[in-house]
């Protein structure tokens, strides 16, 4: 539907833009518009880059063309609750300059094939192993797990920390992304995340949360 809407706006094929691409061209009447395929939310879409000066009169134009799909604008809030059932990472939060790709199950977008940025440390850390890892687990009562909090075991030990939580709103749970300990970190692991000194129970599943 977002390719539908939007395709009136644009006189290149929208839907010829592979995932992660995007194409300079014109959009919404104007020149020069980068169309990202890059929706951040599990559901396709776009991010759209103009001059400053350009956004308001694009922003009406989008909204235009989306009238007739039911178009209605959603907050950074929204978008972070979408892109948490997806599993997908945010930096700053589950991604950051002390984290690396290979604790973050990002090993397929880590290429050794040349050298990059602390390529040699990761190459090392690779062939001796992580020691923790980024995984996703669901609360198994209910309660909503935050940024911050502990992990731990079922004798209290803390093993880990969330790096993103919120409540879903598509499977009406909780749910969230932290590091853990790799002895922890196989799916169906038992844990538990300590909120206000009561330790919750939670468990370790696969991505995505959200099966379409």
């Amino acid at each position: 539907k977002a390719v539908e809407a939007m395709q009136s706006l644009s006189s290149i094929d929208l839907s010829a833009i592979a995932y992660y691409h995007f194409e300079v061209a014109d959009f919404a009447g104007l020149s020069d518009v980068i169309i990202s395929a890059t929706g951040y939310t599990g559901s396709g879409g776009f991010e759209i880059y103009c001059k400053n000066a350009d956004a308001e009169a694009i922003w009406n134009k989008v909204f235009e063309a989306g009238a007739a799909f039911g178009i209605k604008p959603i907050g950074l809030a929204a978008r972070d609750t979408l892109r948490l059932e997806m599993g997908f990472c945010l930096y700053g939060n589950d991604i950051n300059d002390t984290t690396s790709p290979l604790e973050a199950g990002l090993g397929w977008i880590t290429k050794f094939t040349k050298e990059f940025t602390n390529s040699d440390s990761l190459k090392k850390q690779k062939e001796e192993g992580v020691t923790k890892k980024l995984i996703a687990f669901e609360m198994q009562e209910r309660a909503v797990p935050r940024h911050d909090y502990e992990i731990v075991d079922a004798t209290g030990t803390v093993i880990g920390v969330v790096t993103s939580g919120t409540m879903s709103p598509s499977m009406n749970k909780g749910i969230g992304l932290g590091y853990v300990t790799v002895s922890n970190s196989t799916v169906d692991s038992d844990i538990f995340i300590r909120i206000r000194k009561n330790d919750v129970p939670a468990k370790v599943v696969k991505l995505p949360f959200y099966k379409k």
